[in-house]
Formats: C-alpha cells, sequence, structure tokens
C-alpha cells in the first residue's frame, strides 16, 4: 500500500517553494515572457535554495527529498511561471539526472555535486531534425580515437540550450547508441540562436553543433551502446516532473477562475451563481484531483525504485490533455480579460500546449502504454 500523506518535511518544502514563488516568481513571470529570459538573479536565488538538485541524495550535493521532493517543487514552482519550471525540469530531471542515472562515480562527483548544488547548468540532447518522435534514428556520432571519442552532429530543440554548461548528449558509437558529458566551453561546440516560441518564452531552446568536439572516454555514460537504455529511463522521471507541473498550473487557473467568477457581475449576480461556469469549475476540480493522485502515486513508486514507464507515460499523456483542458475553461469563464495580456490567463494558455508535444508526444505515449499492455496481457 502507498501512504498517500505528505511527511513534515515534504509540507515545509512545499510551504518554503510556494513563498518563494509568490514573493520571486510570480511578480515578474510577465516580464520572463515578454523578456523571453529567466533572469540569472532568479537562477542564482533558485539555486541557493538548493532547488536546482532537491532530488538527488545529500551526498551527490542534493536536498535528498527525491521525486516527489521534486514533484512537489515543480507543483509549486509551476503556479508562478510554465517556463522557470522548465528550465529547472531540463536541468535537474533529464540533463543532471542522465548522469546520475547512468555514470560511474567519478562521473557522478565531478558533475553531478556541482549541478546539484546550481554552480552548473546542464540539458539534454537527445533530439535530432530526424529524430524527434524516432529517437532512436539519431544520426549523431562519435567515434573513438585514442583517449578521446570525436563527435560530430547537430541537436535540435534543446531546452536550457542557451546557458547550460553541461550537456547530458547522446551519440551513435560502433556499439549503438551511447550517452556522454560534454562541456559547452569545449572547443566545436556551438550554440545556435534561440528559437521564438509560442509558449514558455523564458526557458531558452536552441540548436546546438558539434564539429570535431574531443570528448575524454571517461565522459562515457555508462557503457558504450547502452546510451538509448538511459535516455529512455531518465525521461520516466522528466514525464513526472511534467504531470507535476500540470498540476501546479492547473491549480492556479482554477483558484483564478474562482475568484474571478465570483467577483464578476452579469445579469445582477456573480457568473458564479450560473450552472454553466459552476459546471466547468466542477470539471476542473475533478481533473485536478486525478492529475494529483496519479503523479503522486507513481513518483513514490519511482522513489521505492520501481519501474513506472507505463505510468509515466500515463502521467504524461494524462496531466498534459487535462491542463489543455483546465486552461480553456478558465479562459471561457474569464471570458474577454482571459484573451488579454493584462491578465496570466493568456500566457498560461500558450505555455501549457507545450506538454502535449515535448518529452514525447503524446501519440508515443500511447505507443508506450499500449505496447506495455498487450505485453502483459491486459493485466494492469
Amino acid at each position: 500500500m502507498i501512504d498517500f500523506t505528505f511527511t513534515e518535511e515534504q509540507q515545509m518544502l512545499r510551504e518554503m517553494v510556494r513563498e518563494f514563488t509568490n514573493n520571486e516568481i510570480k511578480p515578474i513571470a510577465k516580464k520572463i515572457d515578454e523578456e523571453e529570459k529567466i533572469p540569472e538573479e532568479l537562477i542564482k536565488k533558485i539555486a541557493d535554495l538548493g532547488l536546482l538538485g532537491a532530488s538527488f541524495p545529500v551526498e551527490y550535493g542534493g536536498g535528498g527529498f527525491g521525486e516527489v521532493g521534486y514533484c512537489i517543487i515543480q507543483e509549486e514552482i509551476s503556479r508562478g511561471c510554465l517556463s522557470t519550471a522548465t528550465f529547472i525540469g531540463a536541468h535537474q530531471s533529464i540533463g543532471t539526472n542522465a548522469i546520475f542515472i547512468g555514470g560511474n562515480e567519478e562521473l557522478k562527483q565531478k558533475y553531478v555535486v556541482p549541478l546539484a548544488q546550481g554552480k552548473m547548468i546542464a540539458a539534454f540532447c537527445l533530439t535530432e531534425s530526424q529524430a524527434g518522435s524516432d529517437s532512436f534514428n539519431i544520426k549523431t556520432r562519435a567515434q573513438l580515437d585514442g583517449d578521446y571519442y570525436i563527435l560530430n552532429g547537430e541537436k535540435l530543440w534543446i531546452t536550457n540550450g542557451g546557458i547550460a554548461d553541461v550537456l547530458s548528449v547522446f551519440a551513435r558509437t560502433e556499439k549503438g547508441i551511447s550517452a556522454f558529458v560534454v562541456e559547452t566551453k569545449w572547443e566545436g561546440v556551438k550554440i545556435g540562436p534561440a528559437e521564438k516560441k509560442m509558449g514558455i518564452r523564458g526557458s531558452t531552446t536552441n540548436p546546438i553543433s558539434f564539429e570535431n568536439v574531443k570528448v575524454p572516454k571517461e565522459n562515457l555514460i555508462g557503457q558504450e551502446g547502452r546510451g538509448f537504455l538511459i535516455a529512455m529511463k531518465t525521461l520516466d522521471a522528466g514525464r513526472l516532473g511534467l504531470g507535476a507541473a500540470c498540476i501546479g498550473s492547473a491549480k492556479e487557473l482554477l483558484e483564478l477562475s474562482t475568484k474571478y467568477a465570483k467577483e464578476r457581475i452579469q445579469f445582477d449576480q456573480p457568473i458564479s451563481n450560473f450552472q454553466a461556469i459552476q459546471f466547468m469549475l466542477a470539471e476542473m476540480t475533478t481533473l485536478i484531483y486525478a492529475m494529483e493522485s496519479m503523479v503522486y502515486r507513481t513518483a513514490a513508486k519511482y522513489d521505492k525504485g520501481e519501474n513506472v514507464t507505463r505510468e509515466a507515460a500515463i502521467v504524461k499523456l494524462f496531466c498534459s490533455e487535462a491542463l489543455d483542458k483546465i486552461v480553456d475553461y478558465a479562459v471561457q469563464i474569464h471570458g474577454g480579460m482571459g484573451y488579454s495580456r493584462e491578465l496570466p490567463i493568456e500566457r498560461m494558455y500558450r505555455d501549457a500546449r507545450i506538454n502535449r508535444i515535448f518529452e514525447g508526444t503524446n501519440e508515443i505515449q500511447k505507443g508506450i502504454i499500449a505496447r506495455d499492455i498487450i505485453k502483459k496481457n491486459g493485466k494492469f
């Protein structure tokens, strides 16, 4: 049985992050969106609070809060700014976590510790022009030459690409797909211009090319040819964080919508008196309850060391689609004001849409879920 009661420590973590979000993130969320940049001083404050490595063990510079604690952080940060939550997720849950999952002790001490402490920023480099949903089709290559692998290729849509110090890079070697730690300061690493996106504008997304980059042999993550497995296991955790971020945004939308419905007067009464509005609020609440239940149940299983590939895909699929329904209801409740940039609803509407695309499209999630249930003959 899984105990769904949060510990006192977890509750304190939630309260701390919520207060930080209210004081430091919400007041500048609109500015982050408009300027398409998370201020360096905010990143430093996030690092100083220990939020960039909270999921990792204390001996590796982390907070020891595990996946449940990480999901709490992502939920609360997302109530203020989904761009900021995306930055944290790309750094911690996939960029750094790939090294933590597959790396040896030397790599963990050299990279995970400073990354968890926020002294360096990480990114996860898997996607290419012909390897989006078909991630196994990557063309980037790493050829062993003495004490180095020579890395050549290009990655696209790399979250944190414009600010990262360390990259978890997946490339094809003689033994198959392998994973490497690459530092952006190395010769031959070139960061392209940031993408101009519809939403999560504050989260920098860039192409990154590698031209004869010399990667030391000791920067191989795990065994050569085992990189794809590391990537897929890393994405399990990433999808849980995405689900938690959807919860936070959804809760904020519900709160804003409820307050507005009680204040907005039409036909000489608050619109919250109308059944049409009440039903929207009820559906939003129901979806949030389901989202919250599945995210933290799955995060608890992850922390116990259980395989959660199917569950993580379910979380990603359900939560991303639920958030789209919720933010659409929020816009409808707010009417014209929901469509105006004067209120945060418009920004949150744009920010929500990416969740059905990144961390593996929802169509890919359905494939993962279906293959697993067919393999198990329909046994849940």
